[in-house]
């Protein structure tokens, strides 16, 4: 078995390579933020078992998955509960609250090789588990958005809405007037809030209205880019990884 620790507090990132070698766990190489991961599993074959902290220097982890398909088992290794649950939606086997106990640690190892002939058996992503299991017709998605202006809070429909984005920690939404408005959310929880026929998660900066679009054209390493009817703040790029996807969803 090997395995990869996706940790940014280095210290603790070697203590748990120190414990999981008392284990016979081989860690093929220990990664300290979302790029940094992104990067690394677009460029090499993935590994058994991931340990996974939460909180990075640059995100939430669970960004490393809207970029990339990852089939690996993970244990995830965080100072906060309150995201066991959106762990639990992903290929997880346990959830440890650090300080990190031997003994835990421990269990959750032996229940990742307890688990192992069964997903070798058999080989089910979730995210199929889920598209069988939800039909997206029969969802409700938001219709409207909240920003607060002031001492006021202005409402905007979806169909108003050209896109939404990250930048500097804060998710804003951009208009069909041209207009840019900060919203109380994360683009990871608009995931489960917008209509998957009408918008589209691009990149990890960008969720794009199908309604919007005025242009797309072919860009460097085979991304495209996406020019909306209105707003030009920033480009806005189709990453490599969702380019297949992404024609799909056009069609």
């Amino acid at each position: 078995m090997n395995a990869i620790i996706i940790e940014d507090e280095k210290p603790a990132a070697r203590r748990l390579n120190r414990m999981l070698g008392d284990l016979n766990i081989n860690v093929h190489t220990m990664l300290h933020s979302v790029q940094e991961s992104i990067e690394w599993f677009s460029n090499n074959e993935h590994p058994d078992l991931i340990f996974l902290d939460i909180q990075l220097s640059d995100g939430l982890s669970f960004e490393i998955f809207d970029a990339i398909t990852i089939k690996s088992s993970i244990i995830f290794t965080t100072a906060y509960d309150e995201y066991a649950l959106k762990a639990f939606k992903l290929n997880s086997v346990d959830y440890l609250l650090k300080p990190i106990d031997d003994d835990e640690l421990g269990t959750a190892v032996k229940q990742y090789k307890d688990l192992l002939p069964k997903r070798q058996q058999i080989q089910v992503d979730f995210e199929d588990i889920k598209k069988l299991l939800i039909n997206p017709m029969d969802r409700v998605y938001k219709k409207r958005f909240t920003a607060k202006v002031g001492q006021h809070l202005k409402i905007f429909s979806v169909e108003d809405i050209e896109c939404f984005y990250s930048e500097n920690k804060g998710t804003y939404l951009h208009t069909t007037d041209n207009r840019n408005y900060l919203i109380d959310t994360t683009l990871e929880a608009l995931e489960e809030e917008l209509n998957p026929q009408q918008f589209f998660r691009i990149s990890r900066k960008f969720y794009v209205n199908i309604n919007a679009i005025k242009d797309i054209i072919s860009y460097t390493n085979s991304r495209l880019q996406i020019k909306l009817n209105h707003f030009n703040e920033q480009e806005v790029i189709v990453a490599r990884e969702r380019v297949k996807d992404f024609k799909t969803w056009l069609e």
